[in-house]
């Protein structure tokens, strides 16, 4: 794993004028870019996850408000634009944080100058997410470290690599860092039903940059910590609260309750941006429920390699289908940002805040 460009889940197409996305839809599959001419296309992206991951998610955000001055700099455009792109998802802090950023910039701003100034800031968003990531990469290698092992079996869920931000990511940023340096590192990846964003995103991803991993399924986890075969759990968060509750991908819970069980570390690997300074506690984070289909419903590739969905449960079958859930601040080790690695807890994140001010 590098910070090259080949590397990276959007770009930006100068020659077309439009922001290109990998379609993670088609994971692991088949590789396609596509981009996206239109506000619409951009909320299509988000919503029904062609893009996914919270640092992505705001990246993405910024283009598509960007784009949206483009077409039309007015007041009402920018208003009506922040409010479609946020209806997207609603779990993900870093939409809203990113929407505000290019909005910020431009408000104040003659129309005529709104467009360049609102492109330039996405393009810094995208830049600074690209750096972030790989400051949480640097921090949580001297966390993984500390461990004081010469090999680590490392458990992560859902998908925190690149393809969850622009590049390195969150939580596989700290283990991509420690293959490049040597470490014997390897990485338990569980399946993350009902959206299989483990087994379709970050077994390809880590295959792809050459870091051992085995694909488990989300029921088997805390069997492989009681046997001792774990040596830290390591996941990315959408939205962490102020008081240090962490909002991830559904099935996380459960991993920091057996992590805790059996005295194994759990840590949360996250950006600045994806604190909401302004929740007090996971009780205030919204969570996404999505449609039983994805439950109810898988898709793949059959023996001729062809690409079907098929149903999993009778017809008259319904299905709950909650995207995140939340893991309160006491099940976590620490969160391991681009500032440093901090308790979960009011005072750690408190702490962090004044290393930010500080500069």
């Amino acid at each position: 794993m590098t910070g090259s460009d080949d590397l990276c889940s959007l770009r930006w197409d100068s020659s077309r004028g439009m922001a290109a996305i990998i379609d993670q839809r088609l994971l692991p599959h088949a590789l396609e870019w596509c981009h996206l001419d239109s506000l619409e296309a951009y909320c299509f992206a988000i919503r029904e996850m062609q893009v996914r991951g919270a640092p992505l998610i705001g990246v993405t955000a910024a283009f598509g408000l960007a784009h949206a001055l483009a077409q039309d700099p007015s007041d009402e455009n920018l208003a009506n634009a922040s409010r479609a792109l946020l209806a997207t998802r609603p779990t993900a802090v870093n939409l809203r944080w990113a929407l505000e950023q290019v909005g910020s910039v431009v408000r104040d701003l003659p129309v005529t100058e709104r467009a360049a100034v609102a492109h330039d800031k996405a393009v810094t968003v995208r830049k600074e997410d690209i750096a972030n990531c790989e400051r949480i990469g640097n921090n949580g290698l001297e966390v993984l470290r500390g461990i004081g092992k010469s090999r680590l079996d490392i458990m992560t869920h859902c998908n925190a690599g690149w393809l969850a931000t622009v590049q390195w990511g969150t939580a596989l940023a700290p283990i991509y860092k420690a293959h490049a340096s040597g470490i014997d590192v390897h990485v338990w990846v569980s399946e993350t039903r009902p959206r299989n964003q483990g087994t379709s995103l970050t077994a390809w991803e880590l295959n792809e940059a050459g870091v051992p991993c085995t694909v488990v399924t989300d029921n088997s986890c805390g069997q492989l910590m009681r046997q001792g075969r774990v040596d830290c759990v390591i996941v990315g968060s959408d939205r962490t609260a102020a008081n240090g509750d962490v909002c991830n991908k559904v099935g996380t819970y459960l991993k920091a309750l057996a992590a805790q069980a059996n005295n194994v570390p759990f840590y949360a690997a996250l950006p600045e941006s994806t604190i909401d300074w302004t929740c007090r506690d996971g009780a205030e984070i919204p969570i996404e429920e999505r449609d039983a289909s994805e439950v109810l419903s898988i898709a793949g590739l059959d023996a001729s390699g062809a690409r079907r969905e098929v149903n999993l449960a009778g017809a008259a079958t319904s299905a709950l289908n909650q995207a995140f859930d939340v893991t309160p601040a006491q099940h976590v080790r620490g969160l391991i940002t681009d500032y440093g690695t901090f308790d979960a807890s009011e005072a750690g994140l408190q702490k962090m805040r004044s290393v930010i001010e500080r500069g």
